[in-house]
């Protein structure tokens, strides 16, 4: 016979309710080492529901090294299945890692440590190998760890590209493949060999291209892991530019993500696929970072490139701060890279775009001290002694239009307005801003 609801019970669900998810997670968490394995796994992904909801900063202080700790302890007293506690970990980096919340406390854990003994030893092992265990493994210390010793990326990198060289259409294989690159994508500014991955990561990419098999999450995430190399290895710059068109498929990308986005909501407004999709294109955004600071071989797609991410910045600034930020941040180091020219600045949008941003009243220190930086290097460039002659002209041209540009919008005030400032962000970055103000300027 059903018990009828009381009073009582709709005071407990209010308070449910009302309670912080970090706090519910914990409660969650107390409750799983009392519980049979398949009431852990409803319990787990009620858990897997909860981080999606994070922000930051709620994220990190649920998941620290004393909760891997415990966990690690849970499954070494027998009290959650491994299963399961795969099921909680994995998707404890799924979110980390799309989310871009960067973060040790898994790294420097015991959890950490058992899953590194239990992929060598798995990978060890002639008969009765668990190669799905394996991957399962692989992806969890991936997702949480993207700092892997030579050793584990010898046998996690090949492991993974196995898994995602999946041609299977159905959405369980599609998801796989997903996973595996996204765990990929994890690994920071890391020497891999290249033999390791170069023929499998570009026949991927390739495939892509022709028959548009991968989710735009895992496409990015390719690209993520193959551009994280080159801080290692300059040798793959032609193959990313020339043969596999890194700019042609970020512009591409880039243009199809934001065509569909409603950028007129405020991020907490959005659905779970709209957000996930905001967060793709953050990543987009930090590769792009990443590849015009390392990039050294010019080519004409740049400009497109630049006045896409132009496209993306102004299309979210007014509701979304971290896209703009990551927006600012790109074009930043375009301008401090020699290699992309002024004109490609100038000609894509960045430098009205970046005004726009120094002319707008946000708080917004990190946003404000890239801008400023970008102005700078732009500046510092353009008013450095050429070493060629038969450059002069063109320099001279490009000069009097960035300086119209700025005269126009009333840069130079602006500008003037900050100078008090120029010693306090200096000391909020790793960078130093300069305190002479005629640095920022451009003289024709």
């Amino acid at each position: 016979m059903k018990r009828m609801k009381t009073s009582c019970d709709d005071e407990i669900d209010r308070r449910n309710k009302e309670m912080p998810l970090n706090e519910k997670f914990a409660k969650l968490l107390c409750e799983l080492e009392h519980c049979s394995t398949d009431e852990q796994r409803q319990k787990i992904e009620e858990m897997n529901e909860q981080m999606e909801e994070m922000g930051e900063e709620e994220f990190k202080s649920v998941f620290t090294t004393e909760l891997f700790d415990s966990l690690n302890k849970m499954i070494e007293e027998k009290t959650l299945s491994w299963r399961n506690a795969i099921l909680l970990v994995k998707h404890v980096g799924y979110c980390q890692t799309l989310k871009c919340f960067y973060d040790f406390a898994f790294k420097d854990s015991f959890l950490s440590n058992r899953f590194q003994e239990m992929i060598i030893e798995e990978k060890m092992m002639i008969e009765e190998k668990d190669e799905k265990l394996l991957v399962d493994l692989c992806e969890c210390y991936l997702l949480l760890n993207g700092w892997p010793s030579s050793e584990m990326s010898s046998i996690i990198v090949p492991c993974l590209l196995k898994v995602a060289l999946k041609r299977e259409e159905n959405e369980e294989s599609q998801k796989e493949v997903e996973m595996a690159l996204l765990a990929l994508g994890n690994i920071e500014f890391y020497n891999v060999l290249k033999e390791l991955y170069l023929n499998e990561i570009t026949e991927i990419i390739e495939y892509h291209q022709k028959h548009h098999n991968l989710t735009q999450l895992a496409y990015q995430s390719a690209w993520q892991f193959l551009t994280g190399r080159l801080y290692f290895d300059h040798s793959l710059e032609h193959a990313i530019v020339n043969e596999v068109h890194f700019e042609r498929e970020a512009i591409r990308e880039l243009e199809e993500l934001a065509k569909w986005m409603n950028w007129k909501k405020k991020e907490e407004e959005m659905s779970k696929k709209e957000a996930n999709e905001v967060n793709i294109i953050k990543r987009w955004l930090q590769a792009l970072g990443i590849f015009f600071r390392l990039f050294r071989l010019w080519n004409e797609e740049i400009a497109e490139l630049i006045g896409s991410i132009a496209h993306v910045y102004r299309a979210a600034r007014e509701n979304n701060k971290e896209i703009s930020y990551w927006c600012i941040f790109s074009l930043r180091n375009a301008a401090e890279n020699g290699e992309i020219k002024i004109e490609d600045l100038l000609n894509g949008g960045a430098i009205e775009v970046v005004l726009e941003e120094i002319h707008r009243y946000t708080l917004n220190k990190n946003i404000k001290c890239h801008s400023l930086d970008f102005f700078l290097s732009a500046s510092v460039r353009l008013n450095k002694k050429m070493d060629s002659e038969a450059d002069k002209p063109e320099r001279k041209m490009t000069k009097k239009k960035v300086f119209e540009k700025l005269e126009e919008e009333g840069y130079e005030d602006t500008i003037t307005s900050f100078h008090e400032l120029f010693g306090f962000f200096s000391t909020q970055f790793y960078y130093q801003l300069s305190l002479n103000i005629s640095d920022y300027f451009v003289n024709v």
